[in-house]
């Protein structure tokens, strides 16, 4: 375990380094071209911030993940055997990443990325990575290729949006993406088989903890302030649905059967799924377009209550903390999935 560990920490540093580096140049390449989120109503910032520092994201973990395999495997020995549903879900990763730098930098139409998210998402099920189990929520175990499919794609769709939704705030997406990556770094390194899956988050982590620097304690009167764009928060959701997928499908070939595997990667991402769907019921009952724009997400409705931009933050991480202490109680009182999804979302409706 002391091999695996030093080289999950190797990757992390090397996928920090590399943001590093990256960052100073990036922030004097937006000042250059202009390339600036100018605040509007619905924004809560009041000057214009460069808004491509997520593009940082793929490039670091990509070296992070680099330095990993060189360590880990004497050489990269192995690695270059690549399967071809690895080469389609990094061309997945790819088109997610590409859409959002277009978006950034020229605009795009909504329509237009969504169709692109949908290519990229049915490259997992086609990848033969889809939820196959529900372990017995709603009293379901093995789910049929007919339903499967369908509730994967969504699956993917719905966490990719939703991250890049809840990018309202400083910090506040990319927190809540390093406390769920840090989570899947320590389950992923318990299995013998996916450690790989480990060294890839540690490498994301280190890009996001040098973001996190900038964007919530960087000066924007001194350029040092960022935002992640759609280039950051696109590729992050793709990225937390790809692990999450992994960990909860029942693969025994690679994890052995775990019943709490689903149940754990949905509490990791419940505060910005239900904040999700929750928005979007309450635009369709109050009659208003569901994609509508407005301020009513969760970091818009806690610093409407009267909290600042830091403590709003340092609230939401609370309530993701909350909740995975709720379930793994819950859990371990033997309360069955259904009835824990049920108080969740009585428990985050309340």
């Amino acid at each position: 375990m002391t091999e695996e560990l030093f080289s999950v920490l190797i990757s992390g540093v090397a996928g920090m380094v590399a943001a590093g580096i990256a960052m100073p140049f990036l922030l004097k390449y937006c000042k250059l071209k202009g390339l600036y989120d100018v605040p509007d109503a619905r924004k809560v910032h009041k000057n214009a911030i460069p808004r491509l520092g997520g593009i940082v994201f793929m490039p670091a973990m990509l070296v992070g993940l680099l330095f990993y395999m060189f360590i880990f495997s004497n050489g990269f020995q192995g690695y270059f055997m690549l399967r071809t549903s690895s080469v389609l879900l990094g061309i997945g990763a790819v088109l997610i990443y590409i859409i959002g730098v277009v978006d950034d930098v020229i605009g795009m139409k909504a329509t237009h990325k969504f169709l692109i998210q949908l290519v990229a998402a049915l490259i997992l099920p086609f990848c033969w990575l889809h939820i196959n189990n529900l372990y017995g929520l709603f009293g379901l175990y093995d789910l049929p290729l007919w339903f499967s499919y369908p509730l994967t794609v969504f699956v993917i769709l719905l966490i990719v949006n939703s991250v890049n939704l809840i990018d309202g705030i400083d910090g506040l997406a990319s927190g809540l993406c390093i406390c769920i990556l840090t989570t899947y770094v320590y389950l992923y390194m318990q299995m013998e088989f996916t450690m790989i899956y480990a060294g890839t988050a540690a490498g994301l982590i280190g890009a996001l903890l040098v973001f996190f620097y900038y964007n919530v304690f960087g000066k924007a009167s001194k350029g040092k302030k960022t935002f992640m764009g759609d280039s950051g928060s696109l590729f992050l959701g793709y990225a937390l649905a790809y692990l999450s997928i992994k960990f909860a499908m029942n693969n025994p070939v690679v994890m052995p059967y775990r019943s709490y595997s689903l149940l754990l990667a949905y509490t990791l991402l419940i505060v910005p799924t239900f904040d999700v769907i929750r928005v979007a019921v309450c635009r369709l009952l109050q009659g208003k377009p569901m994609f509508s724009p407005d301020k009513t997400h969760i970091h818009h409705k806690v610093m409407a209550a009267g909290f600042n931009m830091h403590q709003a933050l340092v609230i939401i991480l609370a309530l993701f903390a909350f909740f995975c202490a709720l379930n793994y109680l819950l859990y371990d009182c033997c309360v069955g999935a259904t009835w824990i999804v049920v108080i969740d979302v009585v428990v985050f409706t309340l």
